[in-house]
């Protein structure tokens, strides 16, 4: 039944108008729930004609391309460790069939071909049984070799394996059935208890190292944070981990609550840049006197991504696309962060800007605020100011991305073993997330990274504490070859 076309005013036309927009924002929010569960997450876009490009392109060198592809995969196996296999000529075939009997055999022809193949090594548990050699002089004086470096006071087990559980646990997110699954089929039978009290008392030993992290975010003039909520076991509303993601260091924060008081309490009074989404949680630290609040064109774009269907939002998204290429053509050129670099922000990145708020300026007066556009282009609005920071500061990249992927290990744990059992093990789990995190930040083997640390933690002066967070953290053969003789 269509509606009546005679124009006229009444109750029952402002009453109907209502109802067809509240209809309108259910069907888009059903749809967006169905895009949720059905749809491809990613958010490329078909091919579409090129822009004309920011910068002009310069001819690539072929011989240049080689020597970058074979840097490419001499550093893809740099990690793996070498076995020297000879492989002989049979018997058979070491004699020459096209000469006479009698001819001298063949001889080598330099150090022959070598060919390369990749195998796997199965991994394996060991007991380590070290016999201290004992000495005893006539006069009752006893000396005994020094034991194995051990985890904990007295404890059966080493660094190496207390790192791997860590690893596999908060960097893999591998529950911890099936991590006493895995042990038992290599010949260890590990209760889950004591794997879990293994974890703890790994977190308590590291506890000294995550807080002297959490100070040094205070000092950072750029600092990049987000949340995700995690579930807690006696708990029934939600509780979060926080990420505060600096150039040096990645830390975490747990928290039973969303509110600002946890961005007050890691960053304090500190000044500087903060880059963050538009949640209000974060108003309390970029005040004035405080940090300058950067916002992210990640956000900005995915909110018109999801209103793709409608024509016009194609030309945001193809300027929005424009800012990438700008940042990506400077960092195929070497020129990120420098003087440079920020020139061309100022030349081309706010040009490109202006144009975008001159569409949605354009577009807000066409689309109702209240529909799922209008939402969009109005964060756009409201968010100038922050979205154009960037361009002010060659350290900032234009969007929060690299907090978002921080928290992907928790995304992945919050799937994978569900809860963690109360604030403590939150705590916890947030202390081994900053370092697993930070290894990765670094391009460091958390595994290796992790049992040099625990032999040691103990035994390190704490005024130099710093020396073993992972931006500052020197591998055994390094620190061997610069001690003095």
């Amino acid at each position: 039944m269509s509606p009546p076309t005679d124009d006229h005013d009444c109750g029952w036309k402002a009453y109907a108008a209502a109802q067809t927009q509240a209809l309108a924002e259910v069907r888009a929010q059903l749809e967006a729930l169905k895009r949720q569960v059905y749809a491809r997450r990613s958010e490329k876009r078909a091919p579409r004609a090129k822009l004309p490009p920011p910068i002009p392109p310069v001819p690539a060198d072929p011989a240049q391309t080689v020597i970058v592809r074979t840097d490419a995969k001499a550093k893809r196996f740099a990690d793996l460790p070498i076995d020297i296999v000879p492989s002989h000529v049979p018997a058979a075939q070491r004699t020459c069939p096209h000469c006479p009997p009698g001819t001298p055999g063949m001889r080598p022809v330099g150090d022959g071909s070598a060919c390369e193949v990749l195998d796997f090594v199965a991994a394996h548990l060991r007991r380590r049984v070290v016999q201290r050699e004992t000495l005893a002089c006539r006069c009752g004086h006893i000396v005994t070799a020094p034991g194995p470096v051990r985890f904990g006071d007295k404890g059966m087990y080493a660094a190496g394996f207390v790192a791997h559980l860590v690893v596999a646990k908060v960097a893999h997110s591998i529950p911890q059935n099936r991590l006493a699954a895995a042990y038992s089929e290599l010949g260890l039978h590990l209760a889950r208890q004591t794997a879990c009290d293994l974890l703890h008392r790994a977190a308590t030993m590291l506890t000294p190292l995550y807080e002297a992290a959490l100070a040094l975010v205070r000092t950072a003039a750029d600092v990049h944070a987000d949340e995700t909520p995690l579930r807690q076991k006696d708990r029934a509303g939600k509780a979060y981990l926080w990420s505060f993601v600096t150039p040096e260091l990645t830390v975490h924060r747990y928290a039973t609550t969303r509110s600002g008081s946890v961005p007050a309490e890691v960053l304090g009074d500190s000044t500087g840049r903060l880059l963050v989404d538009a949640y209000t949680g974060y108003n309390v630290v970029t005040t004035p006197g405080k940090r300058a609040r950067a916002g992210c064109w990640a956000h900005a774009r995915r909110k018109l991504y999801e209103h793709r269907a409608h024509p016009e939002v194609a030309a945001a998204l193809d300027l929005i696309g424009c800012i990438y290429r700008i940042e990506r053509d400077a960092k195929s050129r070497g020129m990120t962060g420098t003087d440079a670099h920020l020139a061309l922000r100022r030349e081309t990145t706010r040009s490109v800007i202006a144009l975008i708020f001159r569409w949605a300026r354009g577009q807000r007066r066409r689309h109702d605020p209240r529909s799922g556009l209008g939402r969009a282009i109005a964060y756009l609005l409201n968010n100038h100011r922050e979205l154009s920071l960037f361009t002010r500061h060659v350290t900032l990249p234009p969007d929060n991305n690299g907090a978002e992927r921080s928290l992907r290990r928790a995304a992945m744990g919050r799937a994978n073993f569900l809860f963690v059992g109360n604030e403590t093990s939150g705590h916890h789990h947030a202390v081994l997330y900053t370092l697993i995190n930070s290894c990765q930040q670094r391009g460091l083997n958390p595994v290796h990274y992790l049992t040099d640390v625990l032999e040691r933690i103990d035994a390190h002066p704490a005024r130099r504490i710093d020396e073993l967070l992972p931006h500052r953290w020197r591998p055994p053969k390094e620190r061997a070859s610069a001690a003095p003789p």
